[in-house]
């Protein structure tokens, strides 16, 4: 029943490996896990199982997993940040004299490195390799609102 709810919500129509289908998908799946997961510190020192086998010792817990989710679907809806506030952030607000440079030599060797490969090849990898983490970030999100949805019918 959860699928065909969000089935529904895929108002549009395109080819099942198309990658709008995927993002459709990812934000659908997220969309419900937030709508399900009333109280999300719940799902703090859970651990995310696969296929019936227990996440390692320090692996991530479901809530930051949710967390990351929404942020990720916040980023898709909304756009990014620019590049300097981005990095901004993930560093902490920390000096950026040294990192600005460092990642200013990493992005001149990116791009040397890419502008060896034609336009067509970059699309294509980077293509599969956005199509494949939507699918496993789709499937995360699922795993995260079945956990809860497990735990508040153990609590109720």
């Amino acid at each position: 029943m959860e699928d065909k709810a969000i089935m529904q919500a895929l108002t549009k129509r395109y080819p099942k490996n198309c990658l709008l289908t995927v993002m459709d998908r990812y934000l659908a799946v997220v969309r419900n896990m937030e709508q399900v997961v009333m109280i999300p510190s719940l799902l703090r020192d859970m651990q995310l199982s696969t296929h019936g086998y227990h996440a390692q010792a320090g692996a991530s817990d479901l809530y930051n997993y949710f967390t990351m989710l929404k942020a990720i679907r916040m980023d898709m809806e909304h756009g990014l940040l620019p590049r300097q506030e981005w990095q901004a952030k993930v560093a902490g607000g920390k000096a950026e004299g040294a990192e600005t440079e460092a990642g200013a030599m990493e992005e001149a060797e990116e791009e040397s490195v890419l502008g060896q490969l034609d336009l067509e090849a970059q699309f294509h990898l980077h293509f599969a390799s956005l199509h494949h983490i939507l699918t496993h970030l789709t499937l995360k999100a699922e795993e995260v609102t079945r956990r809860y949805q497990e735990k508040m019918g153990q609590a109720v």
